[in-house]
């Protein structure tokens, strides 16, 4: 079968390269402008020529969302920021208006361009038509069964790429403004407030106290609130159809998100490329997943029609089976010790685990652990704070250390 491009999420500059270290083929990520993520931190200009040099040298590519839902104000500054972008190096550009692609055709006509799923686009002609203007890669809307990936992907000669994990939207492909009229942040300009996750609660003026056949608690009922998309059992089905690139949702994720995640499906893409007729889901990986925070999986529209299955009915939704504790930054092979960032609560004696870059796994014991002035401390107090401690065979520089729950 045909290679396929693993696409990352990055919120920033860190998530960016744990995301290519730890194996995607190419990163998505938004600007401080003309992007769906305005409370990520995003990245300047002087951030995306890093993030392109970063990616370059190991090969892989960066993409670069300008996917608002444009006013008129937005469109002054949108040519300018386009060449910035090309002088960075980035190797395309994702649009969903109309407008914003005649401009971008205009002012960098050698740059590609890939139609974001704001564009919604969820049939053959529509997909026939953003080709005929130019389209590189269609990114398919995630309302769309199999059989309907594979029948676009037979029907055009642009690249289709597909969402497989994370979050799921209420309204199609995102289109949506329950945030613009409850709290007056526009969802399509970048500023979603999540509404569909809110706490809610149903009641008919006329009829006080009388029940409606809503699943709820005693808070309120979540009847917007999907569950996240994994199509990691689907990856067969996905190659077989066409598709060329497999989409990771979640630039307002976590480092420790991004990293095990994008972990799991390297093995999982790779696994299936080697042998696709034979390919199975290691029960290691559905473990892995388990241990980022996450609403309870579903396989959306990919399967079947999503029923009241699909949505998280509690007032916790998140879970996680593991607490990412911390970062192992450098590795000195001499000392054999190592140099570690605090991110939650540690302290010596304890049992931890790691993930190396290379998809690793093993224990570690924390002990030995000394401040950076060489103290000899048993906790590590303060948020991200530097210490070093004994290290061990296998660790390698941006391994993530976690805690697993009991």
């Amino acid at each position: 079968m045909k290679p396929i491009e693993l696409l990352a999420p990055a919120g920033s500059l860190d998530k960016c390269k744990m995301a290519l270290l730890y194996g995607a083929d190419a990163v998505y990520l938004g600007g401080k402008a003309f992007g769906l993520r305005a409370f990520a931190a995003n990245f300047t200009m002087e951030e995306i020529c890093q993030a392109c040099h970063f990616a370059h040298e190991r090969g892989k590519k960066i993409y670069v969302t300008v996917n608002v839902v444009p006013h008129n104000g937005d469109l002054d500054k949108l040519p300018s920021y386009l060449k910035d972008l090309e002088a960075a190096g980035v190797d395309a550009l994702l649009v969903s208006d109309l407008g914003v692609w005649s401009i971008a055709r205009r002012t960098v006509p050698d740059m590609a361009l890939h139609v974001s799923t704001q564009a919604n686009v969820t049939n053959y002609a529509a997909a026939e038509a953003w080709e005929r203007m130019g389209a590189d890669r269609i990114v398919l809307a995630r309302e769309l069964s199999l059989g309907e990936i594979a029948e676009i992907t037979k029907r055009i000669h642009a690249d289709v790429e597909v969402f497989v994990h994370g979050a799921m939207c209420i309204s199609y492909s995102g289109r949506c403004l329950l945030s613009n009229y409850f709290t007056g942040r526009d969802s399509n300009r970048g500023a979603c407030a999540q509404v569909c996750r809110w706490e809610f609660s149903l009641h008919e003026k006329n009829r006080p106290g009388e029940a409606f056949p809503i699943a709820e608690d005693e808070h309120g009922t979540y009847i917007m609130n999907s569950r996240d998309l994994c199509l990691i059992d689907y990856l067969p089905d996905l190659l077989k159809a066409g598709v060329a690139s497999l989409k990771i949702e979640g630039r307002m994720k976590s480092i420790h998100y991004v990293a095990t995640v994008v972990s799991v499906y390297r093995k999982a893409i790779d696994a299936c490329l080697r042998d696709p007729d034979h390919y199975k889901v290691d029960p290691q990986w559905r473990d892995e997943l388990e241990k980022i925070s996450h609403r309870p999986y579903t396989t959306g529209f990919a399967v079947h029609q999503p029923g009241a299955d699909a949505q998280v009915y509690t007032t916790s939704s998140y879970e996680q089976s593991a607490d990412f504790v911390g970062l192992i930054r450098s590795c000195d092979d001499v000392s054999g010790r190592v140099t570690v960032e605090q991110r939650n609560h540690l302290k010596a004696g304890e049992t931890l685990e790691v993930l190396t870059p290379e998809g690793k796994i093993f224990s570690w014991t924390l002990a030995d652990m000394k401040d950076a002035d060489g103290i000899p401390i048993t906790v590590a107090p303060h948020a991200q704070m530097l210490f070093t401690a004994a290290g061990q065979d296998g660790m390698r520089p941006y391994s993530l250390v976690r805690r697993l729950k009991k």
